[in-house]
């Protein structure tokens, strides 16, 4: 059998700043015996850069060492995985700018489709409310 320590698969990934994810990913998938994974005594940094919040700096973190067996299971489960964090995070969101629309990151008719929902939905919320209190008060006089 082939064993491999986490910190040398970790610096397999295509995209390092995605080797916190990995991680998680790779002890979820130990938890639920889809290959198997021992904690060792020893930590590793991971090579990712996390920065702190308004910040220019930078700081690593460490996680707890993993020992696994390498098989053809494993490989084509981190194939997939490795694919899935190289491509485009799905959850963030470009924040609107000038520069984003203009560059076409954002398109410009769905920001203002989006308000306009916002929009009719705080405006219905408001008539709402107001016919709430309309009933309350003429309830009140009788």
């Amino acid at each position: 059998m082939a064993y491999k320590k986490l910190s040398e698969q970790v610096m397999e990934l295509s995209n390092p700043q995605r080797s916190d994810s990995f991680v998680k990913m790779f002890q979820e998938a130990v938890r639920q015996g889809q290959f198997n994974g021992a904690y060792l005594p020893e930590r590793f940094t991971l090579p990712k850069q996390f920065s702190r919040r308004g910040s220019t700096e930078t700081y690593n973190r460490d996680t707890r060492e993993m020992l696994f067996d390498e098989t053809p299971e494993f490989t084509q489960w981190f194939e997939g995985v490795n694919r899935e964090l190289a491509a485009a995070r799905k959850g963030g969101t470009i924040k609107p700018s000038v520069e984003a629309i203009e560059s076409g990151l954002i398109n410009f008719d769905d920001m203002v489709a989006e308000t306009r929902r916002k929009m009719q939905a705080s405006y219905e919320k408001g008539q709402a409310l107001g016919k709430g209190r309309a009933k309350a008060t003429k309830g009140k006089k009788k």
